[in-house]
């Protein structure tokens, strides 16, 4: 595996646009409550990478990453199984949020998380996600536990 300088560890909801989550495997939830937020541990394929000359499979550039949504409220998840890859991630309704002047935001909108098996639907206002290594380029969609460091939702890069 060969390891790539990218400059961009902290993604945000301004990087909506220029993001995409397929196929990016979701390894653990977790529920920050007083805060409220939700945390992704994904691994987050920054690019595929089209097949050398003479090959035929896609490369990807993956990092582990953290990603967190801010103040979330209406959250739902509907699940058949606990396999979770993400088919996409998106975002309708912009809206001004009930308590914009204490979180200081000014629009909020619903997202669906859409899986392989199942959706994760809520409101936010938006997110950041943490890249917590550098990014590698893989044969195949996922870093694996042993390489990743298993579960993780540190919102720092680890070099």
């Amino acid at each position: 595996m060969e390891i790539i300088n990218s400059e961009k560890i902290i993604w945000t909801e301004d990087d909506f646009d220029q993001m995409g989550w397929h196929d990016n495997k979701i390894y653990a939830i977790a529920f920050g409550i007083e805060e409220s937020e939700i945390s992704f541990d994904i691994d987050y394929i920054i690019r595929w990478v089209d097949p050398k000359e003479n090959k035929s499979n896609f490369e990807f550039l993956i990092a582990p990453a953290t990603l967190v949504f801010r103040n979330v409220y209406d959250f739902s998840m509907n699940f058949s199984l606990l396999d979770l890859i993400i088919d996409g991630i998106s975002r309708d309704n912009p809206s001004q949020p009930k308590n914009a002047v204490h979180i200081k935001e000014q629009i909020e909108y619903d997202w669906i998380i859409q899986a392989n098996n199942g959706e994760i639907t809520f409101r936010s206002v938006g997110y950041k996600q943490y890249a917590r290594q550098k990014p590698k380029l893989y044969s195949n969609q996922l870093i694996g536990f042993a390489e990743r460091g298993a579960i993780g939702f540190d919102r720092v890069i680890k070099l």
